[in-house]
């Protein structure tokens, strides 16, 4: 080794450099000259991250100096815009891994091959390639490894006596049929998995990336990038359901520095500025409609946001989805009008059919609805005959029966629906992750031939590594057939004419 390599490798596995990828990349790239000449440092967005994970490692270290205990692996998710520089944080964080933690491994993974190959790998091998400490490595296709020289040193006894099979940069190829081959190996000297373009990733590898997290060291890094195009899928989760676990952020590509903005203002000029095209390539937001998806996230959010408005005349009604699969939940839901959040719902696993009619009659005995809604397809219809044997007055849903206005809906369930998802613009619900996933999940077509709206099915659902919709079943279920409301009834009884109900623009929904 000569001894200018010898003076870089001290500094690069010093403690300052450890700890902060920043320091490290302010130390080891060329700042201020020839490509790099208009920049003095990583761009502001890109310095948050850094010193974010700066301060995650120092309590991890603190803690388990101190109380002999790690917090969880780091995670970290960023949707963007276009064109902020994402690929070069990606190419800094992993040189500054690799340079620092000698034997760790980086796995670096996109949304396929041709980006992988072409996009992120390239840039990876051009930041490793301007750095101070190029000539420790050797860099290939889609991998980037100790030099021969700087390998030799690792091993050998004079020098770190290490192993360096683990030891690299790797670009991870996934297959979605075949996800376990995916894993990378445990490696306790370090682990860092990065996905770019990670919303066309699929779930089932962000699985089996988990689970590689099980060694107890401090060094275990997950950052995840994307443009957030699709409203489903493990990297949209990290926003929303699993948001609990992740560090996030959103980024508009027009407040980063150092980019033009006229491409951006020409995508809000031709779009609009509430386009999903502004909020996708500009804004750094999901869009508010996927895909064929069903309803959309900004009409469940509003529902879930939306304070309640009371309706003391409309009728209390009682929707009942039945688990039909293991893991499938049975649901109950209520809904009085425009109001289906006061009364909680009622979530069941594992109960049988007899357990779950006897469950329906206590809430029938507590909330005395004005009816009682129940999907009676596969075992449901067991939740039927048991409620009809103990006298309940129940109303059996087919949800493949012929829809009221079957020129439009192929069969009830997507009729049942739609009338939900008009609901929903005026309507509020409880502000559950459950329950705005399952409303968000189905997407829709049309029949070839009659042209009739046909919703996706529970299977094709669960195909698509989403979970059964039960939370939203149930509540679709108080839409199978109109009810009167009670305060009409009542008039009626007393031969009084019914008093007009004011702020009801949809007298179905009553």
């Amino acid at each position: 080794m000569t001894p200018g390599n010898a003076e870089i490798l001290k500094r690069m596995m010093g403690e300052d450099f450890y700890f902060s990828p920043l320091k490290f990349a302010l130390w080891a790239y060329p700042w201020g000259e020839g490509d790099l000449r208009e920049f003095d440092g990583p761009r502001a967005w890109q310095r948050d991250i850094m010193l974010e994970m700066e301060a995650y490692l120092r309590e991890a270290v603190g803690m388990r100096e101190t109380l002999g205990v790690l917090p969880d692996f780091y995670r970290d998710a960023t949707a963007s815009g276009r064109g902020i520089g994402k690929s070069a944080l990606v190419a800094m964080i992993s040189h500054w891994f690799m340079s620092t933690r000698v034997g760790g491994s980086v796995w670096t993974a996109a949304n396929g091959e041709p980006q992988l190959r072409t996009k992120t790998f390239p840039e990876i091998a051009k930041w490793v390639s301007r750095g101070i400490n190029k000539d420790m490595f050797e860099i290939n296709a889609t991998s980037i490894v100790p030099s021969k020289w700087f390998r030799e040193y690792i091993e050998s006894e004079d020098g770190l006596n290490k192993s360096t099979k683990y030891y690299y940069i790797s670009g991870q190829l996934w297959s979605a049929e075949n996800p376990d081959a995916f894993a990378g190996a445990h490696n306790a000297d370090g682990e860092m998995a990065i996905f770019d373009e990670s919303s066309g990733i699929p779930e089932s590898i962000w699985t089996v990336q988990e689970g590689v997290f099980t060694e107890n060291i401090p060094d275990r890094f997950w950052l995840t990038f994307s443009n957030p195009r699709q409203n489903s899928g493990a990297f949209f989760e990290c926003f929303h359901k699993n948001r609990d676990r992740w560090r996030t952020r959103q980024i508009d590509s027009r407040t980063v520095e150092g980019i033009s903005t006229s491409s951006f203002d020409n995508i809000i000029a031709q779009f609009g500025a509430d386009s999903d095209e502004a909020r996708v390539e500009v804004y750094g937001q999901f869009p508010q409609t996927g895909a064929r998806q069903f309803i959309p996230r900004g009409v469940v959010m509003d529902a879930a946001t939306r304070d309640v408005y009371k309706d003391e005349g409309a009728p209390l009604l009682m929707g009942v989805d039945v688990a039909r699969f293991g893991e499938d939940r049975s649901v109950i839901a209520f809904r009085r009008g425009r109001d289906a959040r006061t009364i909680p719902w009622r979530v069941y696993r594992k109960m049988d059919t007899r357990q779950l009619a006897m469950t329906i009659v206590e809430l029938v005995n507590e909330y005395n609805p004005a009816a009682i809604f129940v999907d009676g397809g596969g075992v449901g219809g067991g939740v039927v005959d048991a409620l009809k044997d103990l006298r309940v007055k129940v109303i059996e849903v087919q949800a493949g029966a012929s829809a009221s206005d079957k020129d439009k809906y192929r069969d009830k369930r997507v009729e049942m629906w739609a009338l939900t998802r008009e609901w929903l613009e005026i309507g509020c619900i409880p502000d559950s992750v459950d329950i705005i996933s399952d409303l968000c999940g189905p997407r829709y077509d049309y029949h070839s031939i009659t042209n009739q709206m046909v919703l996706e099915s529970k299977a094709d659902m669960k195909s698509r590594k989403l979970a059964s919709p039960d939370m939203a079943e149930a509540l679709i279920q108080t839409f199978a057939r109109p009810v009167a409301r009670t305060d009409t009834l009542l008039a009626r009884r007393g031969g009084r004419r019914a008093p007009i109900a004011r702020d009801v623009d949809y007298p179905m929904f009553g």
